[in-house]
């Protein structure tokens, strides 16, 4: 039979068949393959939960669905901007079912996932119920749950939200389906600032069942029925595949399947060389000190040796000295009109010695790393790790496209360092700590396959020393130049943090302005302790993104204050939240240093003793 795909290029197949309107939903499959499913009480119209007898086993199927034509009939349907995608309550009830399944019989139990979805829900309601900590701690539990799992994307795979119940011991998709970092249309539009540009969008994402078999992020693909409306053939493809997986995956023992989604875990973005050869080449560099101390290269400053405009503060009596530089609060370069903070003139080192805040009206830029390592590391004492590891050393040349060179050429001189994160060992009023700091002057602190692998790295580090973890999260999200690779890589951070705490490290995760993306949808979202600094935005989906898309952004509800403020409400809702906490402490800059110390020592003084290391265990000094 011929290939239904043969003489259509990526973006036919895109609008022709992955978003053709009758496209077969989650809920027609299931109702094809199993006529024994009972619904497991759904929240909303875009989740499919339930349970069903298939092949001797019991089957737990949770699904995604897009709505139908037929479902958009009414004003009230239109409005609904979130259809199809799953919201924060949705997501608790995954978790609820997946807490139901560890209760069944392992060896006749399995989890099947069906993906079709633009991306998790990011409407204020969710955002406000820590949706990105839902999608955080859904992945890690999928990375972990004694069961054997198995998913396919049976249309469109977005972002977290398909990422959510995507990692998987077998991973199929259907032939003319797409699984992407983002909608090529919010992908065109962020890096194009044309939303038009869906066939360069297509070509940087990669999101074709070919290529992310290639990539290790799918298992095998499943046939694609001629007519894509065919919703029996489709099924029958589908029963076809589902039958095999569950003969292969009853072969292997679950322990052996969950070190397997671990392996799989560390080695996504490395399509180059690596092993232990790379782990050995630690670059270290000599410590960080105050030479470092400048402001952000957004800020503007004013020398009044120059001025030439009437001042704000004119009429002053205090007299201001010469050669004096300082920065008006608010001020940005290149705008000509303040926007934010009171206005004053505040001398720059003050502004500086202050960690970026204004010392009247408590306005703070955006720090950092070297700002972030003054800030929380005794003096002198932080040591660089990895500091030369750079995207040609790990994606394969043909995966670098010209775009993502151009925009990598004009990162530089923003930042003393080479990457999005800067990791290194260090001390914490004395405490041995290994660090990992986003860095937002370098790419929007975004995370790519370099950010993944050097947390990985110092994870590996921390494990190896036997020494606490603090990360310091900035982050405007993934780096989607480079495709589907830097979505996985919220996989790879929440399998190091599992890690971690299987060792029984502690892990404390500090946010910072912003924290939002994949960032805050995975390892940041998983502190032992979460502290955030006032004010930080904290939100999967910023709010340029919401808004663009049609929702209502109340800025102020998705801040840190008031996200710790309903923190805590969780322990009233435990059966909601699972094992999310939300945000512990609200901390200004200049007492963040102190309030991981408190923590650090408390982890001294109760729950953490360090195991005794096999050799040349007297040659190091551990304060723990």
């Amino acid at each position: 039979m011929a290939n239904p795909l043969e003489k259509l290029d990526i973006v036919e197949i895109f609008k022709k068949r992955t978003r053709h309107p009758y496209r077969p939903r989650a809920s027609d499959i299931v109702e094809q393959i199993f006529p024994d499913f009972k619904a497991i009480n759904p929240t909303g119209v875009s989740l499919i939960a339930g349970s069903c007898n298939f092949q001797n086993k019991k089957l737990y199927v949770i699904g995604q669905q897009k709505p139908r034509p037929e479902d958009l009939k009414s004003k009230e349907d239109l409005k609904r901007l979130n259809y199809g995608m799953l919201t924060s309550d949705d997501h608790s009830q995954i978790l609820r079912i997946l807490k139901r399944a560890k209760t069944s019989d392992p060896d006749r139990t399995f989890i099947l996932s069906l993906i079709d979805t633009y991306g998790a829900d990011i409407s204020m309601y969710s955002a406000q119920r820590f949706q990105a900590f839902f999608i955080a701690h859904l992945i890690k539990e999928f990375l972990t749950i004694p069961v054997r799992t198995i998913s396919i994307i049976l249309g469109e795979g977005g972002s977290g939200g398909a990422l959510a119940i995507q990692v998987t011991d077998m991973r199929w998709q259907l032939e003319d389906a797409l699984y992407a970092t983002a909608p090529p249309e919010s992908m065109a539009s962020i890096v194009f600032r044309d939303a038009t540009r869906i066939r360069d969008a297509l070509t940087i994402l990669k999101p074709t069942a070919k290529e992310l078999k290639n990539l290790g992020v799918i298992d095998r693909i499943v046939p694609a029925p001629k007519d894509v409306t065919d919703v029996k053939e489709m099924s029958d493809n589908i029963r076809e595949c589902l039958v095999k997986s569950i003969k292969d995956l009853s072969r292997v023992r679950i322990k052996r399947l969950i070190k397997k989604r671990q392996v799989r875990a560390k080695h996504y973005g490395l399509s180059k060389g690596s092993g232990k050869f790379y782990d050995i080449r630690r670059f270290i560099e000599k410590p960080i000190k105050m030479a470092f101390h400048k402001p952000p290269p957004d800020i503007k400053i004013v020398n009044y040796s120059s001025l030439t405009e009437v001042s704000d503060d004119y009429g002053r009596m205090e007299q201001k000295e010469i050669t004096k530089e300082y920065i008006e609060c608010g001020g940005l370069s290149g705008q000509e009109k303040r926007k934010n903070g009171c206005g004053k003139l505040i001398p720059l080192k003050d502004f500086l010695d202050n960690h970026h805040v204004c010392p009247e009206c408590g306005y703070s830029y955006i720090l950092g790393a070297t700002g972030w390592i003054d800030c929380l590391a005794d003096t002198g004492s932080f040591h660089e790790l990895y500091r030369n590891l750079t995207v040609d050393q790990l994606l394969a040349e043909e995966a670098i496209t010209g775009y993502y060179r151009d925009f990598l050429a004009r990162q530089e001189g923003r930042s003393h360092f080479k990457e999005s994160l800067v990791v290194g060992s260090a001390r914490i009023h004395h405490f041995r700590v290994v660090m990992v700091i986003s860095e937002f002057y370098y790419c929007g602190g975004s995370m790519g396959v370099v950010f993944g692998e050097k947390f990985r790295r110092a994870v590996d580090y921390a494990i190896q020393e036997n020494l606490p973890l603090i990360s310091l999260c900035c982050s405007g999200g993934a780096r989607l130049y480079e495709g589907i690779s830097a979505l996985m890589q919220m996989v790879k951070t929440i399998e190091s943090v599992n890690r971690l705490k299987r060792h029984g490290l502690p892990y404390i995760s500090a946010l910072a302005d912003p924290s939002t993306g994949g960032a805050i949808a995975s390892y940041a979202a998983l502190g032992d302790v979460i502290i955030a600094e006032p004010g930080a935005l904290v939100i999967f989906a910023g709010p340029r993104v919401m808004k663009s898309s049609g929702f209502e952004v109340e800025e102020k509800l998705v801040r840190s204050d008031y996200l710790h403020k309903i923190s805590a409400e969780i322990y009233g809702n435990l059966d909601y939240y699972h094992e999310i906490r939300g945000i512990q402490e609200i901390c200004e800059r200049k007492d963040m240093k102190l309030a991981i110390a408190k923590y650090l020592e408390l982890y001294k003084r109760t729950n953490y003793r360090p195991r005794k290391r096999a050799k040349k265990s007297s040659a190091r000094s551990h304060l723990f």
